[in-house]
Order: structure tokens, then sequence, then C-alpha cells
């Protein structure tokens, strides 16, 4: 088993990471505080109302008494408007274009209407649902659940700035543009997107561009201050903390069709350092496996298998940690339902191909090793000074050649994306090639009229992609 060489590029707590035009050169270390500095974490805290002191929970509305009692409410999505408060409403209507959005869709002409007629019932009616509109296609997304195919990411920000609470602070404060202007996404390549809008002339152009702006909505607001993040079009993997990417690699994803990469947004929980693989049935009984193990001892050693039959005849085929695993050395621990993961592979030529869509669904990320030690140092140590050590342990657990499960303390969020308009790791506007037709259904829907009261999870069911044999 090949040793992680400390001394290499590999090293991460030896050598500045590669950086990107976004990005200035850092290492890992720099991210960590000195030992004994602190951190702060900023609390919000809870609101008081005379002697009567109360938290309202924004996710459900409840309202917890001094006492301890929770009393449930149905939060009100109606609100109190005066005259001025609905012509700011109907005068954020046309910026929407700026944003990617249809005006055409938020009754601009009704409420105009209702706003001559004065304060009352009508008007508190037509702006309190327009508003209502305007925050669900802000916040979530104008595309409906349907047309985002393979879409498993559930958005947490419907949750954190509900509707109700959004429309209650927007009525109390007067601020109704700052409140809907505040839900726009945080990301810069949302920025960018946006920028590149004012200027498209081509009519294919801008509807692309208005469906990647959407996309980014489909996400959480802020995605953190460190995560993972891949583009399944661009096959790359970004490495991003505070805003800058710290490093990048390129990715193999899932081929077309049933073993296409669905999109997640899953927490990295540990580094499978040596990780076996157990082979699905679809390969060792469907393809021939099984048998082919049991009758050539000789050829299943040097390949890594090992078989085990059943009394009932059922044969599982478990390949050992080695330079020939399919999953490679590494794997990171990401546990979700389609049993998607980032991995290293054995057939690491395939990242100098073009078109990288060749795996069974999981994606195999050039410089997997690299990102394995990367992701165990930063999930793990407090300071710079705990560096040396996490480096020596991964070092011992790679020669060994045994399975082991390095947990990391500190979990990351990863998000699995598909953007075929976005910045590139260069920072430049790039269109990607639509490598599971899932642009059309979300063209189509930004065309047809707008669809209310839409689900905020989807109803396909998960695909489960089980089987990542290399391909030669």
């Amino acid at each position: 088993m090949k040793r992680f060489n400390l001394t290499s590029g590999t090293a991460i707590a030896a050598v500045l990471l590669a950086t990107s035009a976004q990005a200035q050169q850092r290492a890992p270390e720099s991210l960590l505080p000195v030992a004994g500095q602190s951190q702060s974490v900023a609390k919000s805290a809870p609101q008081q109302s005379g002697d009567d002191a109360r938290t309202v929970d924004e996710a459900f509305g409840d309202i917890r008494m001094a006492s301890g009692e929770v009393v449930q409410e149905i939060p009100s999505l109606e609100g109190v408007w005066s005259v001025a408060q609905a012509e700011q409403l109907l005068a954020f209507i046309p910026t929407l274009v700026a944003e990617g959005l249809n005006p055409t869709d938020y009754r601009a002409d009704a409420l105009k209407t209702a706003i001559a007629a004065g304060e009352g019932e009508a008007l508190n009616k037509l702006a309190s649902e327009t508003f209502v509109w305007l925050v669900e296609d802000l916040r979530d997304g104008r595309t409906p659940m349907e047309s985002r195919r393979q879409w498993f990411v559930v958005d947490p920000d419907a949750d954190r700035l509900p509707t109700w609470k959004l429309l209650e602070d927007a009525l109390a404060s007067g601020d109704i543009s700052g409140t809907l202007t505040s839900l726009n996404p945080v990301h810069p390549d949302y920025a960018a997107l946006r920028e590149e809008l004012t200027t498209a002339k081509d009519a294919k152009r801008i509807k692309l561009i208005r469906a990647n702006m959407d996309r980014w909505r489909w996400l959480p607001q802020d995605l953190g201050k460190q995560y993972l993040v891949t583009n399944v079009p661009e096959y790359m993997l970004r490495l991003t903390v505070n805003g800058k990417i710290i490093k990048s690699y390129r990715t193999v994803v899932g081929k077309p069709g049933r073993t296409a990469t669905p999109q997640l947004a899953e927490m990295v929980e540990a580094v499978i350092y040596n990780p076996t693989w157990t082979v699905p049935q679809s390969i060792v009984k469907g393809e021939g496996l099984g048998a082919k193990v049991l009758n050539n001892p000789g050829w299943a050693r040097t390949a890594g298998y090992k078989a085990t039959k059943g009394e009932n005849g059922w044969v599982t085929v478990v390949q050992q940690p080695g330079p020939q695993n399919s999953l490679g050395l590494m794997k990171l621990d990401m546990p979700n339902e389609h049993a998607i993961f980032l991995h290293d592979t054995p057939s690491r030529h395939l990242f100098a191909n073009d078109n990288r869509a060749l795996s069974h669904g999981c994606i195999r990320v050039q410089g997997a090793r690299e990102l394995a030690m990367t992701m165990s140092m930063l999930g793990n140590a407090s300071s710079r000074e705990d560096i040396p050590a996490i480096q020596q342990e991964v070092s011992e657990i790679t020669t060994s050649g045994e399975y082991t499960r390095y947990e990391m303390k500190k979990q990351w969020p990863v998000y699995i994306t598909y953007f075929t308009m976005a910045s590139d790791v260069n920072g430049e506007m790039k269109t990607f090639s639509d490598i599971y037709d899932r642009d059309a259904p979300v063209l189509a829907a930004l065309d047809a009229p707008r669809v209310s009261d839409r689900a905020r999870e989807t109803s396909e069911e998960a695909v489960e992609i089980v089987d990542d044999m290399q391909i030669s």
C-alpha cells in the first residue's frame, strides 16, 4: 500500500494548495485558529414583550410563553396594507426582470386597481397574496418540483424564513422591497449570472441564464462558510472556505440514463480510508462475477475479490482494500438513500477525458487522496498545532491497508448541483453541456403560467446507485 508522501504536493499542511482566480493561495492550516484563540458564534436573543416573554419558532409559528408553555398558532398570510406599502410592492414588480423572473406573473394591473380603490379588505387580500407569491418565487424558486428532474435537495429557507414572518416583518418595518430583495441568493455565482443577464441579447441565452438563476434559488440561500460543491455538467469539485475556492478537482460523474448522478445536499460524516466494495448482485449474479471468483481463486486474489457462498447458494462478493479496489484508496462517507458518495478510483486516466460522464452514479475525484487528507484535517483539527498528529495518524492508516472510518468531528456539507451556465473554477462565465437533458423542463416551466402551492420535496423515487465498477 502506498503511503501519503507528506513532502509532496499532497502534503496539505506543508504546501500551499493550488488556487483559482477567485481565491488567494491559502493552506488549510491557515483556516484554523492558533491554539488558544477563540471563535465567537453569534446567537439571536429571544424577544421580550413586557412580563410576557416569548420566543417565536420561525419554522412552525409556535409561541413559547415565559412559563414554558408552547402554543401552536396558525400563521396568517394576510396583513393590513397601507396604500404607501402597496405602492412600494407595485413598484417592486418591474424590478423582477433583473432577477430573471417575469413581472406579468404578479398581477400588477390588478394591484394598481386595488390601490386606486383605497385601503381595505380587497387591498389587504390582493397585496398579501402578491407578496406571498413573490416570497415563494424569490426564496424557493419559480420552477415547480415536477420540473426539477432528480433534484433531491430540500431547501431549508422556507423554514428559516417562513412566509408569514416575512409578511409580518415587512409590514411592521414598512420596508417591503428590502424584505423581498433580501431573499435573493447570496452566492457570487448568482450575482455573476444576474450581471450576465443585463448584457444578454440572444433570446435563447436569456432563457438559459434565467433557468440557472432559478436553480440557485432551489439551494439554501447561504451554503455556509465551508463546504464542498460539485457542478455535475462541469465535471469539477470545489472545496470552498469563507467564499474562496481553496482547491478544485476534476470529477467523473454518472452516465446519462439510470445511472445519472442525482442532485443532493448531504453532510460528510467521515473519510473512509482503504474502503471495501460490496459488489451488487446485478454484477455478482447478472454478470457472472460470483462464479468467476469462486472458480478462479488466483485471478480473484489478484483482483482483490473474496466470495462467500451461503447455504441457499447466495454468493456475496466483496472487493478488499487495495490499489485495484473500484473505490480507490478513499471515499467520503455521506450517508444518503441514493448511496451516492465521492471517492477515489484506480482508473485515473479517465480524468483526462473532456466528456467525463462515465460512472455508475457516484462521483470520482482526481486528487482524492489529497482531498481525503484535507477533509481529515479540517474536520478534526481545532488549531494548526493539531495538523502534524493528524497527518501522522492518516499516514499510518493508509500504510496499514486496513479499512478505517476516520470520523469528522466537524462535518462538512456537500452540494451536488446541476448548472448548465455558471462561473467556472477560474471565475469565467461558461455554458456546459446538458448531459442529462434537464434544461428543457425548467425552460418550459418558466414559460408556463406560475404554479401556486408548490410541493417542497420531489415526488420522484430515489434511484439507488449501487454499482460503480471501474471503466477501463
